[in-house]
């Protein structure tokens, strides 16, 4: 999770980069997670990348999340060491600003 926005009253809106285990078509746009980070969140062994070209926004906690397993109501995995959380940050706004990061609403109630 990039960014969340909360209007008073109303549920958080997010703006999320997707994970994936195949590696992007410009690697300019993606970043590979680190081993050690994989192993500290608690997810798989295989190469895994975010991609920061095309991002999702929509209201907390979407529709096709799925908890954590075994966790009812929690959807994270971990927190990010900040230096890659910032390098994250960096890499996504750079993209923004060229405008080459594809905004997707996955629902009705998001705001850009």
């Amino acid at each position: 999770m990039l960014v969340v926005q909360q209007a008073e009253d109303k549920a958080p809106v997010v703006t999320v980069v997707p994970i994936t285990h195949s590696q992007h078509r410009n690697p300019e746009a993606a970043i590979e997670i680190p081993p050690t980070i994989k192993r500290h969140l608690g997810l798989d062994d295989q190469p895994s990348w975010i991609v920061l070209d095309d991002f999702n926004v929509f209201t907390w906690p979407g529709y096709d999340l799925r908890p954590v397993v075994g966790q009812k109501d929690r959807y994270h995995y971990g927190l990010l060491p900040p230096r890659f959380f910032e390098s994250i940050i960096r890499k996504f706004s750079e993209l923004r600003r060229q405008g080459q990061a594809a905004r997707t609403s996955r629902d009705d109630e998001a705001v850009p």
